[in-house]
């Protein structure tokens, strides 16, 4: 890409940043990404095709980032299991913690995510984060039963519910906009509160 379109690119990409950040998806205006980008509307499609195009650009990335540290935190629990202390001496290092370490390293685009996205295939992110712990859970219970550990049998209907209010409980530092320390302090409590309560409702 020649230098004066690569400069247009990041012209435009940084507008549209404070755009969707200031008015949320479905109010931003290409005329004012325009403006601040210092180019014409139609330059605009040069570069992308659409508004929804315009915002995945900038938080597909740590949307991806997200997931792949999920899948890698899961695989540790996996790992854990058959090696008593293990599961105990890690969760302080991941889980929650990480996560929330994880967001807030990509703050601006975790605030998209989960406050400006509505009208975009972002804005039930929340929603398919907690369906994917719920399925991760259910397969981590199946394995601990496989490995010889006794775990209760649960409520499903509950459990739905236990899982959806854990997961929003973790996303509200961001959309509460906690500044970086208090939601690191925020995350180190969701940990002391709810892991002893996973594992007495287990039966763990």
């Amino acid at each position: 890409m020649p230098r004066n379109k690569t400069e247009s690119h990041e012209r435009i990409v940084e507008a549209a940043k404070k755009e969707f950040l200031e008015h949320g998806y479905a109010d931003a205006s290409l005329r004012r990404i325009a403006d601040a980008a210092m180019i014409g509307v139609s330059g605009l499609y040069k570069h992308f095709a659409n508004k929804e195009e315009m915002f995945e650009a900038l938080v597909e990335p740590a949307v991806k980032g997200f997931y792949a540290l999920y899948s890698a935190i899961e695989d540790e629990y996996f790992e854990d299991i058959g090696k008593p202390g293990e599961a105990d001496k890690r969760d302080g290092q991941r889980g929650t913690i990480r996560v929330m370490e994880y967001m807030y390293d990509h703050y601006d685009e975790f605030i998209l995510i989960i406050t400006r996205s509505a009208g975009t295939r972002y804005e039930n992110f929340t929603h398919e984060v907690a369906e994917l712990e719920e399925e991760a859970t259910l397969r981590y219970m199946d394995r601990l039963r496989q490995a010889g550990y006794t775990v209760k049998d649960i409520d499903r209907s509950e459990f739905h519910l236990l899982i959806t209010a854990y997961m929003e409980s973790v996303f509200v530092a961001v959309s509460h906009e906690f500044p970086r320390d208090k939601a690191m302090h925020y995350a180190n409590t969701l940990e002391e509160f709810y892991q002893p309560a996973w594992k007495s409702w287990l039966g763990l």
